[in-house]
C-alpha cells in the first residue's frame, strides 16, 4: 500500500529544528564570553599579586640595597630617616644607599622606597610601589674588657663584630686605625716590660660612613695566679679634692671582696659604684677630700697592684690631697671680712662645692682693694698678693680661733673646710679689722687702728736693752682677761706675777698688758709692752686672736 504526503509537509517538519540550532549557538557565544571575561579576571588578578615587587635589602658595606626584579620599574625616590623624623641625605649607587653624613653605630633608620613601573603595566598593577624596611645601623663592642698578658706578648682587642674603623686613647695619645677590610680582632701591639698593665680607651665602627661612639675601657693585667687591681689616679700621686678614685681588678670584684667595700680615712661623703663586673669607683660628695690630708683607702681584701713588678699584695693605698693656692686662700679670706682688704672677682665663681675647688687650683682673675683710706703704711708694706704673708698668718689664725680649731696659723684640711663651708654659706665676719702698732724709740708709744680710725695712743714701756722688745710684726696667739707670768730675769733670778690683767700675747712670752708702774714711756719690762691699766682695758677688746702687732723703732 502506498501513502502520499503533501507537498508541504517536509517543511512543516525542518522549520523547528532550525530554531533549536540558532538557539544553542548563541548560548555557546555567552559562554565563551564569560569564560573570557572570567580569565581575563584570574589574569588581572594574578598579575596584582604576583607581579614583581622591589623591596629593600641590608647592605654589607652600604646602608642597604634596592632589590629591583624584571619589569618592576624604575625608583623613584629613595628617602631615610632617622628615629625622630629628620631625612637623612644618601647617595644611590648602582642600587646601594650610601649616606652622605656620619651616622652613629646602633641608630635605628627607616627606608623608604618608591618605584615607577612601565606604563603599559601601570593600567594593570597600578602606576607606582612602595618598599618599606626599618634598620638599624650596624654596632661592634668589645668581647673581653680585661685580658691578662705575658709580657712580649701582643695586646688583642676583639670585637662581636666586623670592624672598618677603630679609634684608641693610649698613654694619653689618640690614635686611629683603618681597615680595608672588616675584622673582629685587633692587634693593638706587644706589651713592653714598662706597660706590664693598664687601661686604654677603645671605641669602633663597623662602616666607613658611621661617626666613632663612645669609647670603651680596655684594661690588661700582666699574666699572675692572683688577683691584682689597677688603681687610677696611681697611689702616691697628688689627688685633686674632687676626683674620682678607681679601681679596676682582675677578676670580678665579687669574687675578691664579696659584698665587703673598702674604707676611706678620713671619712669622705660619698659613695661606692660598681660600674661593672671588674671596676668599682669612688665619687666623693660634697667638698670632697678635705685638701691638703692625707687620704688612705683600705681594701676589704689585699690584692697586687698590676703596675708593680713582682711584690706582695697591699691592703692600703694611700694619697695626698692637693694643697689650694695662697692666693685663693686670700680671696677667700677678704670676702670673709678676715683681711684689711676686699677682693671682687672678675669672672665670679659657680657659688658650688664643685665649682669652689677648682677655683683653690686655679684661683680667679680679681681685684683686691684696701678696705679704709688711712691704712697705716707699715700695714701696707706687710702686705703681698698670692704670697704668705705676716696679714695672711693673721687672719687665718683668727678664722681658727672663730671656729674652734687649733690655732697654728697652719692651712690645713680642717681650716680649708671650714673656709670653704663658710664661703658657700655667705658667712662673714662683721667685727672689723683691728692693728697695733708699737714705738720703741723714747718716748715709747702703742697707737691702736681699727676700721680706718686711730682709737688709742698711749704711752707704754718695752723691753729693757738685757731682754729687748723684738722687732718685726706678730699676730696674737693667746687672749685671757686676767693671768699669771713667770719667767727668768736677766740677772737669772725668777719672777711670778699673779693677777696681770688684760693679757695679748703676740710673740712666745712677749704680750701687751697692764701694769703698775709710776711712768711709762720708756724701756722698762723683759720684752712686753707694758700699759696703764686705764689704756690696757680698752686695747684689750681690740686685740683678740689673730690681731697683728708691728713693733718698730
Amino acid at each position: 500500500m502506498f501513502f502520499t504526503y503533501p507537498w508541504y509537509a517536509g517543511r512543516v517538519m525542518l522549520e523547528p529544528v532550525k530554531r533549536r540550532r540558532r538557539r544553542s549557538g548563541a548560548r555557546t557565544a555567552f559562554w565563551l564570553f564569560g569564560l573570557t571575561l572570567a580569565a581575563c579576571a584570574v589574569a588581572a588578578g594574578a598579575a596584582v599579586l604576583w607581579w614583581p615587587q622591589p623591596r629593600v635589602e641590608a647592605d654589607a658595606e652600604a646602608l642597604a640595597h634596592v632589590v629591583q626584579p624584571g619589569y618592576a620599574g624604575g625608583v623613584s625616590s629613595v628617602v631615610v630617616r632617622e628615629s625622630d623624623g629628620r631625612i637623612v641625605p644618601i647617595a644611590v649607587r648602582h642600587g646601594r644607599l650610601w649616606p652622605e653624613k656620619h651616622l652613629a653605630p646602633g641608630e635605628p633608620l627607616t627606608v623608604e622606597l618608591e618605584v615607577h613601573r612601565p606604563g603599559w603595566a601601570g593600567w594593570l598593577v597600578g602606576r607606582t610601589a612602595k618598599a618599606t624596611l626599618t634598620v638599624r645601623t650596624p654596632s661592634a663592642r668589645l668581647r673581653g674588657r680585661w685580658l691578662e698578658v705575658r709580657s712580649g706578648e701582643p695586646l688583642v682587642a676583639t670585637f662581636d663584630a666586623p670592624v672598618r674603623t677603630v679609634a684608641l686613647r693610649m698613654h694619653g695619645h689618640p690614635r686611629t686605625l683603618r681597615f680595608a677590610r672588616a675584622r673582629t680582632t685587633v692587634d693593638l701591639g706587644p706589651i713592653q716590660a714598662g706597660q706590664r698593665s693598664g687601661s686604654i680607651s677603645i671605641s669602633a665602627a663597623p662602616r666607613v660612613w658611621e661617626r666613632i661612639p663612645k669609647p670603651t675601657r680596655l684594661s690588661w693585667f700582666p699574666a699572675r695566679n692572683r688577683a691584682q687591681a689597677l688603681v687610677e689616679p696611681a697611689p702616691g700621686m697628688a689627688l685633686a679634692p674632687d676626683r674620682a678614685i678607681t679601681l679596676t681588678f682582675s677578676r670580678p670584684v665579687r669574687t675578691i671582696f664579696g659584698t665587703r667595700l673598702p674604707t676611706l680615712s678620713p671619712a669622705v661623703p660619698g659613695r661606692w659604684h660598681l660600674l661593672d663586673t671588674h671596676t668599682l669607683t669612688f665619687r666623693p660628695g660634697g667638698l670632697g677630700y678635705p685638701l691638703s690630708s692625707h687620704l688612705a683607702v683600705q681594701l676589704p681584701e689585699r690584692v697586687g697592684l698590676a703596675r708593680a713588678a713582682g711584690g706582695g699584695n697591699i691592703g692600703t693605698l694611700e694619697w695626698d690631697v692637693r694643697h689650694g693656692t695662697v692666693l685663693r686662700l686670700e680671696q677667700l679670706l677678704a670676702q670673709a671680712g678676715y683681711l684689711p682688704l676686699s677682693w671682687s672677682a672678675a669672672d665670679p665663681v659657680t657659688p658650688t662645692a664643685r665649682g669652689e675647688l677648682a677655683a683653690t687650683a686655679e684661683p680667679p682673675a680679681g681685684r683686691f682693694r684696701w678696705r679704709y683710706e688711712n691704712t697705716p703704711h707699715e700695714l701696707h708694706a706687710l702686705w703681698r698678693t698670692g704670697k704668705w704673708n705676716e696679714i695672711v698668718r693673721g687672719a687665718v689664725m683668727m678664722f681658727e680661733d672663730t671656729h674652734h680649731l687649733d690655732v697654728d696659723g697652719f692651712v690645713g684640711p680642717k681650716v680649708w673646710g671650714a673656709l670653704l663651708a663658710d664661703t658657700l654659706a655667705g658667712r662673714k665676719r662683721t667685727d672689723g679689722y683691728s692693728y697695733v702698732y708699737v714705738h720703741r724709740d723714747v718716748p715709747q708709744s702703742l697707737t691702736l687702728w681699727h676700721n680706718g680710725k686711730i682709737v688709742l695712743r698711749s704711752p707704754g714701756n718695752t723691753g729693757v736693752p738685757a731682754a729687748p722688745t723684738q722687732l718685726g710684726t706678730f699676730p696674737v696667739f693667746e687672749h685671757i682677761p686676767i693671768g699669771t707670768m713667770s719667767g727668768t730675769n736677766p740677772d737669772g733670778s725668777h719672777y711670778h706675777d699673779p693677777g696681770i690683767r688684760y693679757i695679748s700675747y703676740f710673740n712666745h712670752g712677749d704680750a701687751i698688758h697692764a701694769f703698775n708702774r709710776s711712768s711709762f714711756g720708756t724701756p722698762q719690762s723683759l720684752g712686753c709692752v707694758e700699759l696703764p691699766l686705764a689704756a690696757a682695758a680698752k686695747v684689750w677688746p681690740y686685740t683678740p686672736i689673730g690681731v697683728l702687732v708691728t713693733v718698730e723703732n
